[in-house]
């Protein structure tokens, strides 16, 4: 049997361009032609995206690695490389997208609902697509650019209609195998649920999809008995059904468990504890019909459902409310949209001072100097000119450095050397 995964870390990484080609037409009596040099493919990307034919995130606790497919590199005779294809990785609806510092990415809860968590690199251009008026015939191509590389928090939070709350061995999962075609484990030892179930119940009118919970204990809110793990799958339910249980051999069981539910839920979140709330008594047919229900009720403030999960006494009555609730707050707060988190664009560059050296960072200066050799003339003007044009010699000089001073972009290292012209491509 699968296990139940609901939060996993996975590390992913887009996929490289391809590289640019140098490359001339060569013709009788003119040894270096017209440039024909093709370009790079991009690379893939990778994207999370919610699929209702996927439910469990065990996929990414076996394999926490993915990469998107690289693209190829250009050729000769204006061949362009192959695109690489994205990458998607399915999961559940209701699964939250976060970075490891916990920032929300992405709330994906409808089908299709996606989010690109790591871009494929940039393709490097070819030496045809470097011909400008001033550079006729370049003899240097770019090289392709490296995927993103992060890692971020899949985190699944059932989408239901409505949850059963209650204490282990409450008859949680009896009810749910009885009005649907859930198949819980059942047993008489606390904790027999130990992951969500989820059952479409069918009912005259309605239809509706009802969880159960893993059984909850006093100091959930806590951690205690893995209390958050289990409070989080009822934050997205639209009703809460409180399912007490009156054999326990103590005063007031009923009265007792539900002031402890209730505690729990307003610890843990207060606006779970505020959602539309059915209380119900369960495994009636156990105990002598001697309670004094109409005062627990007036006591409590709200009306008590008495059921039997074995024998279905009650059991169609309740069905009946959680219908006509989910429907009633249905249309009072349909649900919310999903969402994606668009950062702010990264800076182009910066500048520190590091052990001696400039070093200059970010996407757009390695792009610059991204060329596949850098020690012929006119790549290095060009790279140059491509600095000069982002305001990178304008940021050294501001930094305070000096002509003859080591300026470092990625692996590549040159001697500062002020310039004027600034012109680029």
């Amino acid at each position: 049997m699968a296990s139940f995964v609901d939060q996993v870390v996975i590390h992913v990484r887009g996929g490289s361009g391809g590289a640019g080609v140098p490359s001339f037409q060569r013709q009788k009596g003119r040894p270096r032609g017209k440039p024909i040099g093709g370009s790079g493919g991009s690379g893939g990307s990778v994207i999370v995206a919610a699929d209702a034919d996927t439910s469990t995130l065990l996929r990414y606790a076996r394999k926490p690695h993915w990469k998107a497919e690289s693209g190829t590199h250009g050729e000769g005779d204006l061949r362009q490389g192959r695109v690489g294809e994205d990458l998607i990785l399915p999961v559940p609806l209701g699964t939250l997208v976060r970075d490891l510092d916990g920032t929300l990415l992405a709330d994906l809860v409808e089908p299709g609902q996606q989010v690109e968590i790591a871009a494929g690199g940039r393709a490097g251009r070819g030496n045809a697509a470097l011909v400008a008026r001033d550079r006729k015939a370049p003899t240097f191509a770019e090289q392709g650019e490296y995927g993103e590389e992060c890692s971020v928090m899949l985190e699944l939070k059932l989408i239901a209609d409505a949850a059963l709350v209650g204490y282990p061995n409450s008859g949680k999962s009896t009810l749910i195998s009885r009005v649907s075609e859930a198949k819980p484990k059942i047993a008489d030892y606390p904790f027999t649920t130990l992951a969500p179930n989820l059952g479409v119940v069918s009912v005259e009118d309605y239809e509706f999809v009802l969880a159960d919970i893993p059984g909850l204990v006093e100091g959930a809110a806590d951690g205690k008995g893995l209390g958050h793990e289990f409070l989080r799958h009822a934050e997205r339910a639209r009703v809460l059904v409180i399912l007490l249980d009156p054999t326990p051999l103590q005063t007031d069981p009923v009265r007792v468990q539900y002031e402890v539910l209730i505690n729990e839920l307003e610890q843990h979140s207060p606006d779970l504890a505020a959602r539309r709330r059915i209380v119900a008594v369960n495994k009636i047919d156990t105990i002598a019909d001697d309670h004094d229900w109409e005062g627990l009720e007036a006591d409590l403030g709200t009306a008590i459902h008495r059921i039997s999960g074995i024998t279905g006494l009650g059991v169609t009555g309740l069905l009946y409310e959680i219908g006509d609730a989910v429907a009633v707050v249905t249309r009072e707060a349909p649900d919310r949209a999903g969402y994606q988190l668009h950062r702010p664009l990264a800076e182009s560059f910066r500048v520190d001072r590091i052990d001696e050296q400039w070093v200059v960072g970010g996407r757009a200066a390695e792009r610059a100097v991204n060329l596949d050799d850098l020690t012929a003339g006119p790549a290095a003007d060009f790279a140059a000119k491509r600095l000069n044009r982002l305001g990178v010699d304008e940021a050294l000089a501001a930094a305070g450095a000096v002509a003859g001073d080591d300026v470092r972009i990625g692996d590549i290292v040159f001697t500062y050397e002020p310039r004027d012209d600034g012109e680029g491509e």
